[in-house]
């Protein structure tokens, strides 16, 4: 299945990632990708606050990794895994596989193109600007 979505501000992008956290079940790995300001972060924070978490939610660049408890009813936690100064090859140590493919977790993976092959995605988001405007193209793409 492949969805395109525009979005004209980072307030629509942050709204569509809320409304997607309201389809996911739990076990989703979603790969993220598009150039920096293309609106990762922004549709990340929308869908904490659609699992029901209160914190603020940044782009782990520095850390590599964070783990957010939701309030969801099924869906226990988030971790948000951004790739963007790592070759992917640190995700081992860091202990992402302990969270892939759990019924009560989401990934969400910034940079997901830098991430090697054997960590499977089961959503992918594509997102690309127009010129220097806040409109988004954002392609969903279900993969499994």
């Amino acid at each position: 299945m492949i969805k395109k979505i525009i979005t004209s501000s980072p307030a629509e992008t942050y709204q569509f990632g809320k409304n997607l956290a309201n389809k996911l079940k739990g076990g989703e790995t979603m790969g993220l990708i598009g150039n920096l300001g293309s609106g990762k972060t922004t549709l990340v924070k929308g869908l904490a606050k659609g699992l029901g978490i209160k914190q603020t939610i940044t782009s782990p660049t520095f850390v590599l990794m964070k783990v957010y408890k939701t309030k969801h009813k099924t869906i226990k936690q988030l971790v948000h895994v951004d790739c963007y100064r790592v070759p992917g090859i640190e995700l081992e140590t860091i202990g992402l596989s302990d969270y892939l493919n759990q019924p009560d977790t989401v990934v969400a993976i910034e940079w997901a193109e830098k991430i090697p092959k054997k960590f499977k995605m089961t959503i992918k988001l594509q997102f690309k600007t127009k010129n220097k405007s806040n409109e988004r193209f954002i392609k969903l793409i279900k993969l499994l």
